[in-house]
């Protein structure tokens, strides 16, 4: 899809040991990009897209790193620097929380997700962007559809990555004129480790009810994302500054309740 477009290219994308992030690493290696593939915990996982990237002809580099930690995401960049000295796409697709309600979250789940979605970002984005002077970067955050939809047990992690949405403008506007965008990528539900984590037992009924409503008939893989991505990556998208692009198959533009009796399935 992408044959030749990153040739040259460096991306970090984090997050990159499973699912969107695997997806979106291997997809831009695929267009010719080298990759650090940031990790928290997996190292095993990060080296296999490492190893498969390499046999893609790129050059991989596994960085663990627990992104809730400033000194942690230091001694990411200061990795990135020292093994390719600059610094083309970041994708910031990390994430965790607790599934709470609102009067069941606690100061702890609070201050963890927002280290780690919101400070993070913005430290990340300092030191990434010196290292894309000059190379026309691209900044792609990965946010969700809880930002505009009502999720049970979502609202920390939706208000976290509404507030990635806000900064990802901010970071847009004040960096488009050295040459950088910033942008965002808003997926529905997509059949990663994390939705069948938050699909618990009862995922393959998740999975029938988001096949059943989204307009595309199934529920999203994280390629579809990673392709998204990419392409906000590409040079055919250095004209798009500051926009949440929502993959999701439809599946926003629906109400239940008119769907089931689109479908006929509604009975008086």
């Amino acid at each position: 899809m992408f044959d030749g477009t990153f040739t040259g290219k460096i991306a970090l994308v984090t997050g990159a040991s499973r699912g969107i992030g695997r997806a979106t690493a291997l997809m831009l290696a695929r267009g010719g990009a080298d990759v650090i593939v940031h990790y928290h915990r997996n190292e095993a996982a990060a080296v296999q897209v490492a190893t498969d990237i390499a046999a893609l002809g790129r050059r991989a580099i596994p960085a663990g790193a627990d992104l809730e930690k400033p000194e942690e995401i230091d001694r990411l960049f200061d990795r990135a620097t020292a093994e390719f000295r600059g610094l083309d796409y970041f994708v910031a697709n990390h994430a965790a929380t607790a599934f709470k309600t609102t009067l069941d979250a606690k100061p702890h789940h609070l201050q963890r997700t927002f280290d780690l979605i919101v400070r993070s970002l913005v430290l990340c984005a300092q030191r990434a962007v010196p290292l894309m002077e000059g190379r026309e970067g691209a900044i792609v955050a990965i946010t969700g559809q809880g930002t505009v939809e009502m999720l049970p047990q979502y609202a920390i992690l939706a208000s976290a990555k509404a507030a990635m949405e806000t900064w990802t403008r901010y970071l847009a506007y004040e960096l488009a004129g050295r040459g950088i965008t910033a942008n965002c990528v808003s997926p529905g539900v997509i059949a990663t480790d994390s939705a069948r984590f938050y699909g618990g037992d009862r995922f393959a009924e998740f999975d029938r009810l988001v096949s059943t409503h989204a307009p595309s008939g199934r529920m999203g893989a994280p390629e579809d994302v990673a392709a998204v991505v990419a392409f906000l990556c590409s040079p055919g998208a250095r004209y798009i500054v500051g926009q949440t692009i929502v993959v999701d198959g439809g599946l926003g533009l629906t109400s239940a309740p008119f769907e089931l009796f689109r479908r006929g399935e509604a009975r008086g």
